[in-house]
């Protein structure tokens, strides 16, 4: 592995890293993208390269805003994505901009208006503004964005458009307190859209719900769970229901408390027995 440089330049799809940016240009990382010609590369260098000038400006006006010192590391990351309906149309677009990982400057769901976090935020909305960038992220979001979207899927479809169905089970752990965690995981998903809910007595139950954001699992699948407290011996009583669409149906688990089956008892009985004899017969010939 290296150490990134401070303008590398990595873009994703649905967490699926597709090309990067290296000394050289250009590169591809998803193998489906192989099949863009040169030409697609030469281009996607210069755009690149074009991006990176522009993330200098702005970490520049960003530092001088905030009055950082120049010899500190600084970290300025931009973000967007678009959305687009099976028929292909546009559905909505987004732009966040964020330094030291702290939201400063977010384009608002009509493209026409930002939203400005702290004073840092609100001058670069302004340099935003004065820029004209506004009309120039609303283009793009809604033209080249959504263009390069629909290339992609057709590209990857093989792989983008896949269902992978979750494997999903319940786990129970005892808190120090006395009540019960019960928790319901679905592993191995693809795509990344789950819902996963508990229901006690066949009714919703939000109540000391814990759910965190969908992870990716780092083999391009997906992962995520749910959990309740509930209290000891009341278990059964909960379901979770986990929906995606590489189920054929909505599955629905319970906790489901471990028995020991009879055969391992009367081996654990016969051992046993053989334990205290041997333990007689012993005493019997020392005697």
């Amino acid at each position: 592995m290296r150490k990134p440089g401070p303008w590398d330049l990595l873009l994703l799809l649905v967490a699926i890293d597709l090309t990067q940016y290296c000394a050289g240009g250009m590169q591809p990382r998803a193998a489906w993208m192989k099949q863009e010609p040169p030409e697609y590369w030469e281009k996607e260098t210069a755009k690149a390269l074009s991006f990176s000038l522009s993330g200098r400006r702005i970490l520049k006006y960003m530092m001088s805003a905030n009055k950082d010192k120049k010899n500190d590391y600084h970290t300025l990351q931009e973000v967007y994505d678009c959305n687009v309906a099976n028929d292909g149309s546009f559905i909505e677009g987004h732009y966040r901009l964020t330094y030291y990982g702290y939201d400063s400057l977010i384009l608002n769901e009509d493209l026409n208006s930002w939203t400005a976090e702290g004073e840092v935020g609100e001058k670069f909305k302004t340099y935003q503004e004065q820029g004209g960038m506004t009309e120039s992220w609303r283009t793009y979001l809604q033209g080249e964005c959504v263009q390069r979207l629909l290339r992609y899927l057709e590209l990857g479809k093989e792989a983008l458009l896949r269902s992978d169905a979750p494997r999903s089970h319940v786990t129970h752990h005892v808190r120090p307190e006395g009540n019960v965690t019960l928790r319901c995981w679905a592993l191995g998903f693809y795509p990344a859209d789950i819902t996963l809910t508990w229901k006690r007595d066949g009714k919703n139950h939000i109540q000391d719900m814990e759910m965190p954001d969908t992870r990716p699992a780092g083999d391009r699948t997906f992962q995520k769970w749910a959990a309740v407290v509930v209290p000891p011996g009341e278990e059964l009583r909960y379901t979770c229901h986990v929906n995606h669409e590489g189920l054929p149906g909505p599955l629905t688990l319970k906790w489901e408390p471990q028995t020991i089956p009879i055969i391992a008892i009367l081996i654990g009985l016969v051992l046993g027995a053989s334990v205290v004899g041997t333990v007689v017969i012993f005493l019997v010939w020392k005697k």
